[in-house]
């Protein structure tokens, strides 16, 4: 327990300046995070086959590329032209075609790291555009997502009886879902109309909160869906007594893709 409040500290004392401080430190920091996490994604599919090293760098360069796609950080104009879907794919699919035939990289690892290209790189690329658009953006999907959690793991321990996914994550309970979707919402919302003098609907406002801390609890169970079929506890070790990247980040990555999609009707 001590080594993991002292990760918290550290990661939060690291974390939080860059945050607010935003621009080139944060989009950095981003990136280095980022390529940790598709790092760790990648490591949990090497338990059972190597990925040839180039098509991994490629991975990696391509997963970049789509985090900063649309973005106004760079520059230059190829990253903001190139199309990355046919670009994605001539890189990790096509090479199947010469390698299929040795086992060494067949078109199920080149559809893994493609699904993983997007996924993570949507994820990150929402993630920086809401802090782009706003600090008080990224403060609410964070805020949503833990309190969320909290107020699952909190309920769940006093009157959890129902298993919610016993196959997927066992301790989660269908009473601890409802009690974090109650408290991320009410906390949510509340932020929200202070944070931004909110005068719209008041109820859409609240369905919208509430189906991004649905998808946070989602989010969570689809992460550890991939662990389990993986047969590995946590993606990684970088945090001590908390995992990797991704064990940190599995809530909000589907939050910040579905917040750029409902943001627009609030």
């Amino acid at each position: 327990m001590k080594q993991r409040v002292i990760s918290a500290v550290i990661a939060l004392i690291i974390c939080i300046p860059i945050i607010i401080y935003g621009k080139v430190p944060f989009y950095i920091g981003a990136s280095i995070i980022g390529s940790i996490g598709f790092y760790e994604l990648m490591k949990v599919r090497q338990k059972k086959k190597e990925f040839p090293y180039l098509e991994k760098i490629l991975a990696i360069f391509l997963f970049l590329l789509v985090m900063f796609e649309g973005l106004d950080v760079f520059s230059y104009d190829f990253i903001k032209n190139i199309d990355l879907k046919i670009i994605s794919i001539i890189i990790l699919i096509l090479p199947t075609i010469f390698t299929s035939h040795s086992k060494k990289y067949d078109i199920e690892d080149a559809l893994y790291l493609l699904g993983s290209v997007f996924f993570l790189g949507i994820s990150f690329n929402s993630l920086i555009a809401l802090r782009i658009n706003g600090l008080n953006y990224l403060w609410f999907v964070f805020l949503i997502t833990v309190f969320t959690d909290t107020f699952a793991y909190i309920t769940g321990r006093l009157i959890g009886v129902h298993k919610m996914a016993p196959n997927v994550s066992p301790k989660k309970t269908w009473e601890g879902f409802i009690g974090g979707t109650l408290f991320g919402t009410f906390i949510g919302t509340v932020f929200y109309c202070t944070a931004f003098d909110y005068s719209g609907s008041l109820l859409t406002l609240v369905i919208i909160t509430m189906i991004l801390s649905i998808i946070g609890q989602l989010g969570d169970l689809l992460f550890s869906s991939i662990k389990r079929h993986f047969d590995v506890k946590d993606f990684g070790n970088i945090m001590p007594g908390h995992g990797g990247v991704l064990d940190r980040l599995d809530s909000i990555l589907l939050v910040v893709i579905a917040y750029s999609f409902l943001s627009l009707y609030i």
